[in-house]
């Protein structure tokens, strides 16, 4: 993308071709881009090395007028684009938020053959705002290692980003991967979350790597990935409560995980 230093017409083709990118899913996975939007997800960004430049850097005129947002983008030498207000608000998908936005390179990393480590997989969690969560609850606990089956909400999605509170830069993402792809490349131990029966979470040794499954909301896992589980936990909860749901569960499972290999 080439730009000027100052747009402000609404008929600026640079203006909306990032419009497009920010509000359609079908635009960023043709481009290969994505749009992160606010202060907290584009120093996220900027902080992370492993990550290139963005591609394209705008901020609006009461966004520049913000006391983080010179600061960091001359701390990282970005020179942005300056728009209007109006304009900014065309491609903007918050109500309310610090007027930046960075386009990046969508991060599409390649599935190593074996994966050894800790790794949650995701069978079609459809809801964005559960796979943001879900993400966050990752790297918060430590797992590092997240793959998504075809039918999960895209992890790059401004509701899944949003929810993921920056937790994208602290993982690594595998999308759209199928189970048949991902079973044979992992040495952890497979296991699954219900109900009934299963052994109690907090009786269940999680020292060793393990593959953390977790299903749809609506469905739970599919019959392929179920055939594989070989050992199903149950988080202990009061009787007469509704099941909690994916992102809770997870947080759960996870930090039970994370609490054994801190205290033995």
């Amino acid at each position: 993308m080439t730009s000027a230093r100052r747009i402000t017409s609404r008929d600026n083709a640079l203006m909306r071709e990032v419009a497009q990118l920010a509000h359609s899913a079908r635009d960023r996975r043709r481009a290969g881009r994505s749009v992160l939007e606010g202060i907290h997800l584009c120093e996220a960004y900027l902080q992370q090395s492993l990550h290139s430049r963005p591609h394209l850097a705008i901020v609006s005129d009461s966004g520049a007028a913000h006391a983080q947002v010179s600061p960091l983008l001359q701390t990282h030498g970005i020179d942005p684009i300056r728009v209007t207000d109006e304009l900014f608000a065309t491609l903007s998908t918050l109500q309310q938020g610090v007027g930046i936005a960075f386009v990046i390179d969508t991060p599409r990393l390649e599935l190593p053959d074996t994966l050894p480590d800790d790794l949650v997989f995701l069978d079609r969690v459809q809801d964005p705002g559960n796979v943001g969560t879900l993400l966050r609850n990752c790297a918060a606990a430590g797992v590092q290692t997240v793959v998504s089956a075809p039918g999960t909400a895209w992890c790059w999605s401004p509701k899944v980003l949003r929810a993921g509170m920056g937790a994208h830069f602290h993982v690594r993402i595998y999308e759209a991967v199928p189970w048949s792809t991902l079973r044979p490349r992992v040495t952890g131990r497979i296991v699954g979350t219900r109900v009934q029966p299963a052994h109690s979470l907090f009786d269940t040794d999680l020292r060793s790597p393990t593959v953390w499954l977790f299903g749809s909301e609506g469905e739970g896992l599919s019959a392929e990935v179920t055939s594989d589980v070989q050992a199903w936990v149950g988080i202990p909860q009061q009787a007469g409560v509704e099941s909690l749901n994916v992102a809770a569960a997870a947080a759960v499972c996870l930090f039970e995980q994370r609490r054994q290999r801190l205290h033995g």
